[in-house]
């Protein structure tokens, strides 16, 4: 069977829909979900390659795409951004085994409008396509939870505990300014940088202030 298989039986006025998936049954499930979502014409792919290059001749609107290509990996990820580069409207389903919150979350950051497992119902994907064809993110309850609770562990870095004086006086430090010129800067005491300096080297666990300087750079650097 060759790599690419495009079914134009029922001429119709339809956009296609491509669906990429290197296994067999499950192109033939997208098949059956799509045809009773009224999709009449899918366009189907078993290759990363043959997925992109029939993406790029036809340029669906709806792509639903697996992550893991056999002896590929996670080539869907690189996948989904070249589609995206190419077309930034293209919407673009996951449809994946993978359910750990951080391949999730890799796969939205590449421009997936929603993600659905593969061992799911069927019922499922017809919901989750319905939504990411109507322009809508779509992701079940649990996936949702937890990338959401990932991307907050990933926010919570050590300096985001800072209260707004704390990240004043850090970055003054970043500018080299002394204790005495800081403490002029916000019409402060002088005991009131010095004590607030102590606290943030415990909550930013470093023990002098060179390393409190150390990390007010570090963070100024990376905000530009």
């Amino acid at each position: 069977m060759n790599a690419i298989a495009l079914n134009t039986a029922a001429a119709t006025s339809r956009t296609p829909v491509l669906v990429i998936d290197d296994h067999p049954i499950v192109l033939q499930g997208c098949r059956r979900v799509l045809e009773d979502a009224g999709i009449e014409t899918i366009a189907e792919a078993t290759s990363v390659v043959a997925g992109y290059r029939l993406f790029h001749r036809l340029r669906p609107p709806v792509v639903v795409c697996d992550l893991t290509f056999q002896g590929s990996g996670l080539a869907g990820l690189g996948l989904i951004r070249r589609m995206r580069a190419v077309e930034p409207k293209t919407r673009i389903l996951v449809f994946s085994m993978h359910n750990d919150p951080v391949i999730v979350s890799r796969a939205l950051e590449a421009g997936a409008l929603g993600y659905v497992l593969k061992d799911h119902a069927s019922g499922e994907l017809f919901e989750a396509f319905e939504r990411v064809r109507a322009g809508e993110v779509y992701l079940d309850r649990r996936l949702a939870t937890e990338v959401a609770m990932l991307r907050t562990d990933a926010r919570r870095t050590p300096e985001s505990q800072l209260t707004p004086r704390e990240q004043q006086i850090l970055a003054r430090l970043a500018q080299g300014k002394s204790y005495g010129a800081i403490a002029a800067d916000l019409s402060v005491s002088y005991k009131t940088i010095t004590n607030a300096c102590s606290q943030m080297r415990q909550k930013l666990g470093v023990r002098t202030l060179a390393e409190l300087i150390h990390v007010a750079v570090t963070q100024a650097q990376r905000q530009g």
